[in-house]
């Protein structure tokens, strides 16, 4: 599994989020961004694959988009949101769960497990 990983949970509709584009990222500078992983959310709302099993996880900042203009939009919906980014920091080797819980006027997230 990949060290970093995360779901979507719609509230609004108490379901998985299926489908949604989600992009990680890190901070190589304060403007600077490296694209590590791009994946979609499973039926289950989940992102397991953003990195390989084996990918050497280094402390530092991270960021997870979410494009939830496009989840909301294939469900024929509007959102006030049109993406969320999660910005975190990596201090240790352990894995990291970054869930989001949406809706289509608001989200939340938490470190996981």
């Amino acid at each position: 599994m990949s060290p970093i990983t995360t779901h979507a949970l719609d509230v609004s509709r108490g379901v998985p989020a299926l489908g949604m584009p989600v992009r990680l990222q890190q901070r190589k500078a304060p403007d600077r961004w490296q694209l590590l992983g791009e994946s979609r959310t499973d039926a289950d709302g989940r992102v397991k694959d953003l990195l390989p099993d084996n990918f050497p996880l280094e402390a530092g900042i991270y960021r997870l988009t979410f494009d939830t203009a496009a989840y909301f939009r294939s469900l024929g919906a509007d959102c006030f949101f049109p993406f969320v980014e999660i910005v975190f920091e990596v201090k240790d080797k352990r894995h990291h769960h970054v869930p989001l819980l949406l809706s289509p006027f608001g989200y939340s997230t938490y470190r996981g497990s």
